[in-house]
C-alpha cells in the first residue's frame, strides 16, 4: 500500500475504518518502513534493523550474518516478550519470516510466541488459493476447495474469532494481535461487486489523480506545500500516451477493491473490540510494510510453470494465466497480474517505489489509535521508523526488553517510543539490495545501487527533486561515515559482496520482473 492510498492520507479510495484511526488517534506523516515486506516484518516484530534480525533481503539464504532468511535466535518477537507478562498472542495473516515453509521449525509463529495462528507462511500468492495456508502448525490448503474462499476475508474472520474466543475464555487477560493482511499486494484479485463499485473512478489517469491527491494532502496538513517539488517519473508513461487504457483502468479498480476489503476487515476488528468493551483499552497500529509496488509479472504462455506461490489452475480446473496480459481483465481467480504504473499514484507525492530507499519505497501511512493508553492525537510530523513500534509497546505495557534471549546476548533496542517527546534530529538508516539511505534531521542521503549518493533537504524538498550534494560535500561526507558505521554494526553486507557469494540462492521465480 502506497503512502497516499488511504483516504486520510489523500487517496480517493474511501477507507472510513482506516480513517477512523486517524480521527481518534495519531497520524504520522514522516514514518518509515523498509523497502520490502519480509525485512519490514522482521523489524516490526523484533525492534531491530532487519539485518540484525536475520532478514537482510527476503527469506532466502543470501549469505551469512544478516542474510540467512530466518529470525535470529537472540531476537525475541513482541509475542515472546509479552508472553512473560501474561499476554496471549494471536496472528492472522502473513508470516514470511522463515526460510523453511514445509517443516515446523523454530521460526514458525507458534514457535515464536504466538498462541494461535491462521494464515500463510509464504510472502504472497493467490487470494483464492494461497500456498502455505496454515492453522497453527498444520497445512490446510485443502480448505480452499470448499468454495467461497477469499484470503482477505478469511484473515478478518479468524482475527475476529481469535479475539472473541480470547474475551470469552480469558476474561481480563491482556492480548496481542498481529493481523497481517496481504491486500493490496499482487495478484489483482477482488470481489466483483467491489470492483464494479469503482467503475470509472480512475478514468482520469494517474497524472491528474496524482495532482488531486497532492492537493488534498496539502489541504489536510499532511505535507507542507513548500516541501513538495514537482517530481515526474520518467519511467512511467504519461497517461495520455499509455496504451491499453481499459485494461489499465481495470487494474486500478481491482487494486482499489482489494483495499475496500482490507478496510472492511479493519472495521470488523474495531467493532469486535468495541462490542467487548475493549476498544479504549487497546492500542491499535495500522501501517504498510513498504511503498507502492510497480513490479510487473511477465506474461508466460505456460500456466503450469512451477512457481512456489503460483497455482496453475483454479479450484474448478480452469487454467490461470500468469502475467500482465492486457487482453485479459484482472480480478478473477484465473488471472495473476499487477497494477504496475499505478504505483506512481499510490506513492503521491513521492519518488520511486518498493525496493528503493527513496521516499516512495519507505514512507508509510502510520496511524495509531492509543485509546486510554496515551494522549497522543493529530498529525505527528517528527521522523519515526519501524523499530519504534516495539519500544512503544513496551512503554504502554510496562514490559522490559530482555538482556539475553535464546542463550545469547540481545542487541540494544534501536528505536524510541512513539509516546516519548519528538526528536527531529534522529538518525534513521536503510539498506535493501544495495539501495541505501540515512536520514539525519532534515537531511537525507540516499542512493540507488551502483549509483552516486544524493543529498536532499526534506524540509524544503520532501519529494527529492533537487539533489544538493554538490553544495554540501562536508554533510555528504559526514553522513556517509555515519551510514558505514551503522552498516558494519548492523551486519549489512555490501551488495557486490552478496552477489559474489559462491552458490548463492536467489529467488526462484524467473518470470517475475522484480530485481533480486
Amino acid at each position: 500500500m502506497g503512502y497516499s492510498d488511504p483516504g486520510c492520507f489523500g487517496g480517493e479510495i474511501a477507507t472510513p475504518n482506516i480513517d477512523s484511526l486517524a480521527s481518534h488517534g495519531a497520524q504520522y506523516t514522516n514514518f518509515y518502513v523498509t523497502p520490502r515486506c519480509a525485512p519490514s516484518r522482521a523489524s516490526l516484530l523484533t525492534g531491530m534493523y532487519p539485518h540484525q534480525a536475520g532478514i537482510g533481503i527476503l527469506t532466502y539464504n543470501d549469505g551469512p550474518a544478516g542474510y540467512p532468511g530466518n529470525l535470529r535466535a537472540n531476537c525475541p518477537t513482541v509475542a515472546q516478550i509479552l508472553e512473560k507478562y501474561g499476554y496471549k498472542s494471536y496472528l492472522s495473516g502473513k508470516w514470511h519470516l522463515s526460510n523453511n515453509n514445509s517443516t515446523p521449525n523454530g521460526n514458525w509463529p507458534l514457535q515464536r510466541g504466538f498462541h494461535r495462528f491462521y494464515g500463510t507462511l509464504a510472502g504472497s500468492g493467490s487470494f483464492y488459493h494461497p500456498r502455505t495456508l496454515m492453522r497453527d502448525n498444520e497445512n490446510i490448503e485443502h480448505e480452499v476447495s470448499e468454495g467461497g474462499f477469499y484470503y482477505t476475508d478469511k484473515i478478518t474472520e479468524n482475527a475476529v474469532t481469535f479475539m472473541r474466543d480470547h474475551f470469552k475464555n480469558h476474561p481480563g487477560q491482556p492480548f496481542f494481535g498481529y493481523f497481517a493482511y496481504t491486500a493490496p499486494h499482487w495478484p489483482l484479485h477482488a470481489h466483483k461487486e467491489h470492483i464494479d463499485s469503482f467503475k470509472g473512478k480512475f478514468d482520469e489517469g494517474w497524472d491528474i489523480l496524482r495532482e488531486k491527491r497532492i492537493q488534498r494532502q496539502i489541504e489536510k496538513g499532511i505535507l507542507p506545500r513548500e516541501s513538495l517539488g514537482k517530481f515526474v517519473d520518467d519511467e512511467a508513461p504519461r497517461w495520455q500516451d499509455a496504451d491499453d487504457k481499459e485494461w489499465r483502468k481495470r487494474c486500478m479498480e481491482v487494486y482499489a477493491a482489494q483495499i475496500r476489503s482490507l478496510d472492511e476487515g479493519v472495521g470488523a476488528i474495531l467493532k469486535t473490540l468495541e462490542e467487548n468493551g475493549e476498544l479504549e483499552n487497546t492500542c491499535v497500529f495500522f501501517l504498510s510494510d513498504n511503498g507502492g509496488c510497480n513490479e510487473v509479472i511477465k506474461p508466460h504462455p505456460t500456466p503450469g510453470v512451477d512457481l512456489s506461490i503460483f497455482v496453475s489452475h483454479t479450484i474448478h480446473g480452469e487454467p490461470v494465466m500468469l502475467g500482465n496480459h492486457p487482453d485479459i481483465m484482472p480480478g478473477g481467480e484465473n488471472t495473476f497480474q499487477t497494477y504496475s504504473d499505478w504505483a506512481y499514484l499510490s506513492n503521491s507525492p513521492f519518488r520511486l517505489y518498493k525496493s528503493w530507499a527513496h521516499e516512495g519505497g519507505i514512507a508509510s501511512p502510520l496511524l495509531v489509535r492509543f485509546g486510554k493508553s496515551a494522549d497522543v492525537r493529530g498529525i505527528q510530523a517528527a521522523p519515526g521508523q519501524l523499530n519504534d513500534i516495539l519500544p512503544t509497546i513496551l512503554a504502554l505495557t510496562g514490559a522490559e526488553y530482555p538482556d539475553t534471549f535464546g542463550g545469547e546476548k540481545t542487541f540494544p533496542l534501536e528505536g524510541i517510543s512513539l509516546t516519548a517527546a519528538a526528536k527531529n534530529d534522529r538518525e534513521l538508516y536503510f539498506e535493501h539490495q544495495g539501495n541505501c539511505a540515512v536520514r539525519c534531521g532534515k537531511w537525507k542521503l540516499v542512493k540507488e545501487y551502483a549509483k552516486a549518493w544524493e543529498l536532499y533537504d526534506l524540509e524544503s524538498d520532501r519529494t527529492e527533486t533537487n539533489d544538493v550534494s554538490g553544495n554540501n560535500m562536508q554533510i555528504v561526507h559526514d553522513m556517509i561515515l555515519k551510514y558505514y558505521h551503522w552498516a558494519r554494526r548492523s551486519d549489512v553486507i555490501p551488495r557486490e559482496n552478496i552477489l559474489s557469494i559462491p552458490g548463492r540462492i536467489t529467488h526462484p521465480n524467473q518470470y517475475f520482473g522484480w530485481m533480486i
